[in-house]
């Protein structure tokens, strides 16, 4: 573990170093409270602290409020050493943000299991992070695919169409499905179809650019929403990423799969609502079917919402 050491004692901190290097910590060394903040508030600082109570600049507990102070979903352990037996001395510490206290002169021993408990609670605290990480993931976005799940697509939605009304850049939304689907199910088996749908988000996923963002809507029906497009041609996104489906055979366990995709397509215009947006993106998409399917079509107008 990345432990940082403050210390202005050279004796105390040549030992404390030395032992925590002995029982294989990797240790940053500091000698003052002002350089022991500094190292802190670094991004991808070390998650467990020894700080000398007493030190030049800052405190030990100085340091403690500070670092407290930090934003942070993983706060580092911090540990204070010092010379001051009172209890309200280590009460103040601890008040301070310190989570745990060594008196000197301290016992090797001691001070590797309190370095110990430190080391298991920071792992603790970023398993649970992790944990909670995958469950907001796993929430938001289609188990079977990854991409967004239409709840969290109409949540990124929504705050990009109020983005756009403050100032407008030019948002579009396209809304896709696999043309005749059925028959890849019919024809190599609902696993090859669920194959077909993630390799197809993946190939999507290569054609969208950084702020653009792909939702499951359904079924093998899918949405894009690209910002950005200006008063360009809004459907230009949207055909490079028909044409690369076209063109590219997705991988499955029975072999290659081709595959086509009709697109409908709308802009956003001042006063349409979400679902308005989505209703002429899916009136686009009819005409693209009703025309040949393989294309992409765009909405001429926005759409009173489907019943």
């Amino acid at each position: 573990m990345r432990i940082l050491v403050a210390d202005d004692d050279l004796t105390s901190r040549l030992v404390l170093t030395g032992l925590l290097r002995k029982w294989g910590h990797d240790v940053t060394v500091v000698v003052n409270g002002t350089q022991a903040w500094e190292a802190m508030r670094e991004p991808g600082a070390p998650p467990l602290a020894v700080l000398d109570w007493m030190m030049p600049g800052l405190s030990g507990p100085d340091v403690c409020a500070q670092v407290r102070g930090l934003p942070s979903d993983r706060p580092p352990y911090l540990i204070l050493l010092t010379s001051k037996g009172e209890k309200a001395d280590i009460v103040a510490g601890l008040e301070a943000g310190a989570d745990d206290y060594l008196a000197k002169p301290f016992d090797p021993g001691e001070l590797r299991a309190r370095v110990d408990v430190g080391r298991r609670i920071v792992d603790l605290q970023a398993r649970l992070l992790e944990a909670r990480d995958a469950l907001a993931h796993e929430a938001s976005h289609d188990p079977l695919t990854g991409a967004l799940n239409r709840r969290a697509f109409s949540d990124v939605l929504e705050r990009a169409i109020a983005a756009e009304g403050r100032h407008p850049d030019g948002l579009a939304l396209g809304i896709c499905d696999v043309d005749e689907f059925k028959t890849v199910n019919d024809t190599h088996g609902h696993q090859v179809g669920d194959e077909v749908l993630v390799g197809l988000v993946r190939l999507l996923s290569g054609s969208l650019r950084g702020h653009d963002v792909l939702g499951r809507h359904g079924g093998d029906e899918f949405v894009v929403l690209a910002g950005h497009v200006g008063d360009g041609d809004a459907g230009a996104l949207f055909e490079r990423m028909r044409a690369a489906v076209a063109d590219h055979p997705l991988p499955t366990s029975r072999g290659d799969v081709a595959v086509t995709l009709s697109f409908g397509v709308s802009r956003w215009t001042d006063g349409q609502s979400e679902d308005q947006l989505l209703a002429a993106a899916d009136a686009a998409l009819y005409r693209a079917k009703a025309a040949g399917r393989n294309l992409v079509r765009v909405a001429d107008a926005p759409t009173a919402p489907m019943a």
